[in-house]
């Protein structure tokens, strides 16, 4: 499968079983969309306009590229992942819910202001120890182990915090283990103790702010009304700072009301942060703020716009990256793991505050998805063994998209939540998917162009 497109001025071809990107001159790209349906003569007939041996030539380099496995390669990998999901897994990612409570009250919070669908509860250090025991006991193999401390807001609970993780440092040696911890905040509690504690512990940090200062206070206001922004931007900026820039990212949402997202990126990036994920509200259609089909073309041309000035920027000594357009052509996860899925439900789950298990963060609070508790282990093999078998090729929607080998068929909760199935996808999601890889696509060849351009300079 060939997948063609136009970006910012390149003609670009993505293999998509080989991962293979070209960027081709008009005429080469006329030839790719007739090669496979078409003889030689049948291409020069409809080309006429182009000198007959200049389509010989360039259809001749296609052959030989199609010879050479990165351009018109089949898709040989169904088999080789049903084979693969039938693999014993272990666990080696857990999501804490650390505390089911936050202070403040964002309007689109899926968590219901940290309640889940249920009661507001803290996480005690003894479930947070429990946790660790399981994931160590459920880990096989795996040296390396992550823990994220999830809300609600985790530094309501930090004293739990760090007596969890002070337990986990007990654990590695003995168990030849190690973990890998990470902290989601708002930023309301943070300090500079928390901050000293982070950057010792912490292997990455994940700062929730939507952007310009009159879209975050709308979104993401103190449960008085009153806007966050001034309250958590400066200490943002010093952690940041603090951590050289790396390991951290400032996440953000946008929603219906600020379809100009670039703006809240740009914002973000000219505050000083080089890493930055700013994504799309998921809601149903009955909220204000959701997004629909219809602001779609307006979202499209956001992500070009972001792209372009991705690349001015990068040329200029001010780069930043961008969650979603960070794709890597020369390594990357393997494609196993790129056609599987993301691990909900068999390689990650999530933990409520009193030990019970979900297959992810989304899934928390919906009882038909509890699948067993810390103390006890797991209950609902079924469970795992219906996440264990979704995959690329389980989704008819996944088996003729272009992108499938980075999203790797999307998310099973947004696709239970507007389908009622883990095995379909959320259509409004798959669109904005496919535009991203697109847009990351065209960046990442229009860098190595010009770097290649420097080079023979």
């Amino acid at each position: 499968m060939v997948h063609q497109y136009k970006n910012n001025g390149y003609n670009m071809v993505l293999d998509v079983a080989s991962g293979s990107v070209h960027v081709v001159d008009d005429l080469s790209y006329e030839i790719i969309a007739r090669y496979e349906d078409h003889s030689l003569e049948e291409i020069q007939k409809e080309l006429s306009d182009h000198d007959p041996k200049e389509v010989q030539e360039a259809y001749e380099e296609i052959q030989n590229l199609e010879k050479e496995g990165v351009l018109f390669t089949e898709d040989c990998y169904e088999d080789y992942i049903c084979e693969f999901k039938e693999r014993p897994t272990v666990v080696k990612a857990l999501c804490l819910h650390i505390a089911h409570d936050c202070n403040l009250a964002c309007r689109y919070c899926f968590a219901e202001e940290g309640e889940y669908k249920g009661r507001r509860a803290l996480m005690s250090a003894e479930v947070g120890k429990a946790a660790l025991d399981f994931l160590v006991k459920n880990s096989g193999n795996r040296r390396n182990l992550e823990v994220d401390f999830f809300g609600g807001e985790p530094l309501m609970n930090f004293d739990a915090v760090k007596e969890i993780v002070a337990y986990g440092r007990s654990l590695e040696e003995k168990n030849h283990k190690k973990f890998r911890f990470t902290l989601t905040t708002n930023g309301v509690l943070l300090n500079d103790d928390i901050m000293e504690f982070a950057n010792r512990e912490m292997d990455n940090v994940v700062l929730s702010i939507d952007g310009r200062k009159e879209v975050h206070d709308y979104m993401r206001p103190f449960r008085n009304g009153k806007g966050s922004y001034d309250f958590i931007i400066d200490k943002f900026k010093k952690f940041a700072d603090s951590r050289n820039q790396q390991k951290y990212y400032v996440r953000g949402t946008f929603t219906h009301h600020n379809l100009d997202f670039s703006k809240d990126i740009f914002h973000l990036a000219d505050e000083g942060f080089e890493q930055i994920s700013v994504e799309p509200v998921v809601a149903p259609e009955t909220e204000d703020y959701a997004i629909t089909k219809e602001d779609l073309p307006k979202i499209m041309e956001e992500y070009d716009i972001l792209a372009k000035e991705m690349i001015k920027r990068e040329k200029e000594g001010r780069g930043f990256t961008f969650f979603h357009f960070m794709i890597d052509l020369t390594g990357g996860p393997c494609v196993a793991k790129r056609l599987s899925g993301c691990g909900s439900g068999t390689e990650y789950l999530a933990v409520t505050p009193w030990g019970d298990l979900y297959p992810c963060h989304q899934f928390v609070g919906q009882d038909e998805f509890c699948m067993g508790n810390v103390f006890d282990g797991i209950s609902r093999e079924d469970i795992v063994k219906e996440f264990k078998a979704s995959c690329v090729y389980t989704k008819e929607e996944c088996r003729n998209c272009f992108a499938r080998f980075y999203c790797s068929g999307g998310c099973s909760a947004n696709s239970y939540n507007f389908n009622g199935t883990i095995d379909g996808t959320y259509e409004i999601g798959c669109e904005l998917e496919r535009k991203r890889v697109e847009c990351a696509l065209m960046v990442k060849a229009a860098l190595a162009l010009e770097e290649e351009g420097q080079e023979e300079a």
